[in-house]
């Protein structure tokens, strides 16, 4: 039943208050209708007895208290929903904005979901190869995980995510692949990057994108992420696909909840962002997963600045503990032209053992993997002690680690953002570079995969 108001008290952008009503309830959808017949959407964002604190979707400018009306429609924020959604780009409240006709809605989905019950999830084990070796080789992005990539302003996320969008895929299965690519609070230029690549590429043909700009109001920032989770869900459990989420910038989410907060005048907690801000982005993380029964799943790619660099902020900080591990950029390496700069000693995926191995991956990953990222770490040491002590310092052995440590971030670590390199063309290169140590360092590899893979070498 839609109920209509002329009651509107004050406002306050993007809040108004409007009085005397009866039957609202939290989250409801509503318009407000102004003189010359333009009309602006809204949602219900509290209620105290007879009065209800309203969020505008659009800018209050304009709007005159005694004459315009108030409609609450009875309903939540709702995202219309179809197989057609593929190939399409979309604003941050659903609406088309590539010049093509509008969605002919199979159904209309409630935004914030449906909480997935525990008992019917199902453990994540199955490997998605993204083409990246960082991210397949060391730090396995499994299907159903929800696996967060830390950044720093100026950092070239935008094309990593681009990168992963178009060359994420499902070994082994004939299930479909989609992405759901979200951006939220960019600028109009990263927004056409992003349009003119999975174009000039062929993946806008699986993607739905939702582009929120940095000059679209705060509010629809915070239904941005979650109409492209509406989305995801809709393709994966409905529709049986594998859907991979990307959601870049979480920071500018984050920064919309705290200016409406403080529009809200609610206390706030560490750096001014609200207290509830950890329960936020679990509403939205925890969307990601694979349920008993179906088929269809959705992996996670949140991507965050974080400012200052800083892994402590409350953003990077909450979101680590509410994920399965973190991709982390380095700066160092991005001065050095390394791309993309993954810094792979901090990156961490906790899943990374269940998606890989013999039937997944192959026998070797696993030792391989742990007997790349062990030389890594002893080559950085070496080559710290190179330019305090001088090289003629070093052990034989150390500078052999020192020279590996180089090799690796040269030709592993850096791919460019346009190679797509196969499982087996990351495993093979692990291998060669492992060829620069001595055969007794590879403490980590067991026997008979030491026997089998390593490089013959001639002489």
């Amino acid at each position: 039943m839609i109920r209509e108001y002329r009651t509107i008290q004050e406002i306050v952008s993007p809040l108004m208050v409007v009085r005397n009503v009866e039957g609202v309830t939290y989250d409801e959808l509503a318009e407000i209708e102004l003189p010359d017949g333009e009309v602006r959407r809204c949602k219900v964002l509290e209620v105290d007895g007879d009065s209800a604190v309203v969020q505008l979707f659009e800018s209050a400018a304009g709007i005159n208290l005694a004459q315009s009306k108030v409609r609450f429609l009875g309903r939540p924020l709702e995202l219309a929903v179809s197989g057609d959604m593929l190939g399409r780009v979309f604003n941050g409240m659903g609406s088309p904005i590539d010049g093509g006709p509008g969605i002919l809605a199979e159904s209309y989905n409630d935004i914030n979901g449906l909480p997935m019950n525990p008992a019917a999830r199902d453990y994540p084990n199955e490997f998605i190869q993204t083409g990246v070796s960082t991210i397949d080789g060391l730090n396995t992005l499994v299907r159903g995980q929800k696996l967060p990539i830390f950044s720093g302003s100026g950092l070239p996320h935008a094309q990593l995510a681009a990168q992963i969008a178009r060359q994420a895929r499902v070994l082994g299965t004939e299930s479909k692949f989609a992405v759901v690519f979200a951006a939220i609070g960019i600028t109009f230029e990263e927004s056409e990057y992003f349009v003119q690549e999975f174009n000039r590429t062929g993946a806008i043909d699986r993607s739905v994108i939702f582009a929120n700009l940095a000059n679209d109001p705060a509010v629809e920032r915070i239904a941005t992420p979650r109409m492209a989770l509406t989305a995801a869900e809709y393709l994966a459990f409905e529709k049986d696909m594998h859907v991979l989420v990307i959601l870049t910038d979480i920071t500018n989410y984050a920064e919309a909840l705290r200016e409406i907060s403080a529009a809200r005048k609610e206390v706030p907690g560490r750096r001014g962002y609200p207290g509830y801000l950890y329960t936020d982005l679990a509403t939205m993380y925890e969307r990601a997963g694979r349920r008993i029964g179906k088929p269809g799943s959705i992996t996670m790619i949140p991507i965050l600045t974080m400012p200052e660099d800083d892994k402590t902020h409350p953003i990077p900080d909450l979101t680590g503990y509410i994920t399965e591990g973190q991709i982390i950029l380095s700066r160092d390496l991005y001065r050095r032209g390394v791309l993309p700069p993954v810094d792979v000693l901090p990156s961490l995926s906790r899943l990374k053992d269940k998606g890989i191995g013999k039937g997944k991956t192959r026998e070797d990953h696993a030792d391989t993997m742990n007997q790349l990222f062990a030389a890594y770490s002893s080559g950085k040491d070496a080559k710290e002690l190179m330019t305090i002590l001088g090289e003629s310092a070093l052990t034989p052995a150390d500078i052999k680690f020192a020279q590996f440590a180089e090799e690796f971030e040269k030709r592993y670590v850096a791919q460019g953002n346009d190679e797509n390199r196969s499982i087996e063309d990351t495993l093979s290169l692990g291998w060669e570079l492992l060829t620069i140590l001595p055969k007794t360092e590879l403490k980590r590899i067991k026997p008979d995969n030491l026997a089998k893979y390593y490089p013959k070498t001639e002489g």
